[in-house]
């Protein structure tokens, strides 16, 4: 009954034509700012942030919160089209949604990344609406080792993304923990790593190196063989844009899984949207009847981490509004505009400013469907990119690169940052490493030191803190037996059995 009401209060706020107006105004903006590489949510809402401050608080927090979500919808259309992740939760879906692309099959995939993100966004706005108090709760009991212990779990999982050597995606994924440790040790204060160079203070930016080893060398890799990618298709109608009922029999249990890993991982604090993404998707590899089709064109691999990173965006306000914690760097900023809006998150937020959590709440689900009015009848559009020769596409895709590197920074050296990283992503591709869990290992590595200091702190140097929590322990577990299941498949491999990855 008192979801009901709570539900009843949260659309009597949010269907003011005052909400939806600037609703539609924050997804419409979002999903734009998402197809452009490197522009990102974290800029726009930065920007848009003075903007806020004349209007009601609920108003406001609507608004960035449409650019937020909307930017994950965006961001997919670039993974897909030209492998140019918009946002970091979008990177996993360039494994598949870019061979798909390539294939003939970007409208299929963009549809399924649109119906995937509403399903997944709509499912865990039930699961906050039924639950938050308890995802709160649950996510109270969490502490540093288990923080630590699951982010184990997430770098095996992507070490299980690669399609060919494992042993290979296991150095990607320690050479983007080593990038991510450059800069200024939080906990000394020593700068490390920097051989010198002043602009590497502050580390090397996720938006750099994503920009480089994915746009910049998919460029370099592509501009030896000039094609003309509108031969692919010589129209685009409504017909061509359906998925197959093969495609819709293969993605509705993905998304049930996206959407479940994703509200989880979005509940706690630390995590984010791209941990869930990369989980997802690892997930879909290792149930899959024939784990050998992701990497090429798997339309499981679009749908899984798109439902997993838009339900996760939206759980990831649990830990924001109800304990004070974002879960990365975009709910950082939406407490900083629920501080200056004068509200105080914590646990009696819920109930001290009931009409502006569940009218939150509420226009998500509007915001939400929205997207899917508005991403739908875009798609062809989208599609119609693909028939651009590729000689005037890429010229295009390096001034949108260095365009949205600079404006993350505001430094041209950034722009050297992601030519030198461009060079090492097309080595990478021409020696067979992929790039995918180089990026989690970048995102993961900072945290991952984090919370081990943090650890050995409370522990007086004692490792044995990791196996005395018991959600540690479980996390630790699933590790070896994911660890034991990578190292049986690659001695199957090795050995030549039928059936095993390549």
């Amino acid at each position: 009954m008192d979801l009901l009401a709570n539900l009843a209060l949260g659309f009597d706020v949010a269907l003011t034509p005052t909400n939806v107006l600037y609703c539609f105004i924050g997804v419409t903006v979002g999903t734009f700012i998402g197809v452009l590489p490197g522009v990102g949510a974290m800029t726009t809402v930065s920007i848009l942030l003075p903007l806020t401050f004349g209007l009601d608080p609920v108003t406001a927090l609507i608004m960035l919160a449409g650019i937020y979500y909307g930017a994950l919808y965006g961001g997919s259309t670039a993974s897909i089209l030209v492998n140019l992740p918009g946002t970091p939760a979008s990177a996993v879906v360039c494994i598949d949604g870019y061979p798909m692309a390539q294939q003939g099959r970007a409208a299929p995939a963009l549809v399924i990344t649109t119906i995937a993100s509403f399903v997944g966004a709509s499912i865990s706005l039930f699961v906050i609406a039924l639950i938050s108090p308890l995802l709160a709760d649950f996510a109270m009991t969490f502490r540093a080792p288990d923080y630590f212990s699951m982010m184990v779990v997430g770098l095996l999982a992507a070490a299980s993304v690669a399609n060919k050597s494992k042993l290979k995606s296991v150095g990607m994924i320690l050479l983007g923990i080593m990038i991510g440790l450059v800069g200024i040790d939080r906990n000394s204060g020593v700068i490390r790593y920097n051989f010198g160079i002043h602009e590497l203070m502050d580390g090397i930016g996720f938006i750099v190196v994503a920009m480089g080893i994915f746009g910049i060398a998919e460029v370099l890799n592509n501009v030896g063989s000039i094609r003309d990618r509108g031969t692919m298709l010589h129209s685009v109608k409504w017909r061509q844009l359906l998925p197959t009922r093969e495609d819709l029999r293969a993605t509705w249990r993905p998304i049930l899984r996206g959407t479940g890993i994703g509200s989880v991982l979005g509940a706690l604090p630390g995590t984010g949207s791209t941990l869930a993404s990369f989980m997802a998707y690892s997930v879909e590899k290792k149930v899959a009847d024939k784990p050998e089709r992701f990497g090429r064109g798997a339309i499981e691999g679009v749908a899984a981490p798109e439902a997993a990173n838009n339900s996760a965006s939206q759980t990831a306000f649990i830990p924001t509004l109800t304990l004070g914690i974002p879960g990365d760097a975009m709910m950082a900023l939406m407490l900083g505009a629920l501080v200056i809006h004068g509200i105080t998150p914590g646990p009696n937020v819920i109930y001290e400013h009931a009409p502006l959590f569940w009218g939150l709440v509420a226009s998500m689900w509007i915001g939400n469907l929205l997207l899917l009015l508005l991403n739908l009848p875009l798609i062809g559009m989208w599609v119609r990119m693909l028939r651009i020769p590729y000689r005037a596409l890429f010229p295009t895709i390096v001034v949108l690169i260095c365009i949205g590197v600079f404006a993350s920074g505001n430094q041209t050296f950034d722009v050297m940052v992601v030519a030198f990283f461009g060079l090492v992503g097309y080595l990478l591709i021409r020696f067979g490493c992929e790039p995918a869990p180089l990026l989690l290992g970048l995102i993961l590595g900072p945290m991952m030191e984090q919370y081990l200091r943090r650890s050995m702190i409370l522990s007086r140097g004692d490792p044995a803190i990791f196996v005395q929590s018991p959600i540690s322990a479980v996390f630790l577990a699933i590790a070896a037996l994911m660890l034991l299941y990578m190292i049986r498949d690659a001695f199957r491999t090795r050995q030549g059995i039928p059936g095993t990855a390549e």
